[in-house]
């Protein structure tokens, strides 16, 4: 072990701020599309099967 290196464990203000560093943020997740989509078709055909519907009776 190099004799510059200082342990965080043996000086008590060196630990506290090694200790109390914050972990780095966590990416932002993706949000998921798949229920748009599915919801988005689900209107079309809805839609669709009203206009056909209309235009039979």
């Amino acid at each position: 072990m190099p004799e510059n290196y200082t342990d965080p464990s043996g000086n008590t203000e060196a630990f506290r701020a090694f200790a109390h560093t914050p972990e780095p943020a966590a990416p932002a997740a993706t949000p998921n599309r798949r229920p748009m989509i599915v919801g988005a078709a689900v209107v079309a055909v809805v839609l669709v099967a009203v206009a056909v519907w209309l235009a039979v009776s």
